[in-house]
């Protein structure tokens, strides 16, 4: 273990660099600066963060020039005749139906609240173990009005449906973690980074299974569990680090 995490701490130090960020999603919420901004846009990258990374990036741009690349303005000030330019929206399989669902209900949130964030605090306990909780609840809270769609309940993540959820532990793993070399932007500070659950990509799941951190046959939540207990065996302060050197070995790599 000692050599891994040598090994690993190196790697960290070779991918967590400004350099990572343009050729990533997580480079859509880095077009910001207002907070509430960087939330909305982070969520956005992360949610539709599947297939290749330049697609992702060029569908989130394509999304937020509707939004008039004021994410959070829009939100909160839209008129209903300005969502008809969201009807040919899609990615994959995240149509307009979706679309417009995340719309309606970040923009209700954020009517009602101050940061996305409060919406990841109904299921915090303070525990290390706590983003079960946290998720499930989050889960429960976004799908809560009354019209949402549940065909749009497939595309955010849940671990009460054992999934690995690796989008939505991306999305807070941007939110939460905070260094000096300022690729996550630390900008929540009520889940700590020990309570973070590694993003177990189809990359981060490959070099894991490599390197015996992972025994799990099937990658699922318990997987994310399991990759994660080993990671906070090498750092548990801030075990989701890992997640550059993982991801990074892996896409970069080949490992």
């Amino acid at each position: 273990m000692e050599d891994l995490k040598e090994f690993l701490d190196f790697k960290v130090n070779q991918y967590n660099q400004p350099g990572f960020i343009p050729n990533d999603p997580i480079s859509i919420p880095h077009r910001f600066s207002k907070k509430e901004d960087i939330e909305i846009s982070g969520f956005f990258a992360a949610i539709l963060a599947w297939g290749q990374r330049i697609t992702i990036i060029n569908k989130c741009l394509e999304l937020f020039e509707l939004m008039e690349n004021a994410p959070h303005d829009f939100l909160v000030n839209h008129q209903e005749k300005d969502l008809i330019r969201f009807l040919e929206f899609k990615h994959r399989t995240f149509n307009s139906t979706d679309t417009l669902y995340f719309i309606h209900f970040l923009s209700w949130f954020y009517r009602n609240h101050q940061s996305l964030e409060e919406a990841f605090l109904i299921g915090q306990t303070g525990d290390v173990n706590a983003m079960e909780s946290i998720l499930t609840k989050f889960h429960e809270k976004f799908f809560s009005l009354p019209d949402a769609p549940s065909r749009t309940k497939k595309h955010i993540a849940t671990p009460a449906r054992k999934a690995a959820c690796k989008r939505i532990n991306m999305f807070l793993r941007w939110m939460v973690r905070s260094d000096e070399n300022g690729v996550d932007f630390g900008i929540w500070n009520r889940i700590s980074p020990s309570q973070l659950i590694c993003p177990c990509d189809l990359h981060v799941d490959r070099v894991g299974r490599k390197l015996g951190l992972i025994t799990r046959k099937q990658t699922d939540w318990l997987t994310a569990l399991e990759l994660t207990e080993k990671l906070r065996e090498l750092d548990p302060v801030d075990p989701v680090k890992y997640d550059f050197a993982l991801f990074g070995l892996g896409i970069e790599e080949k490992f």
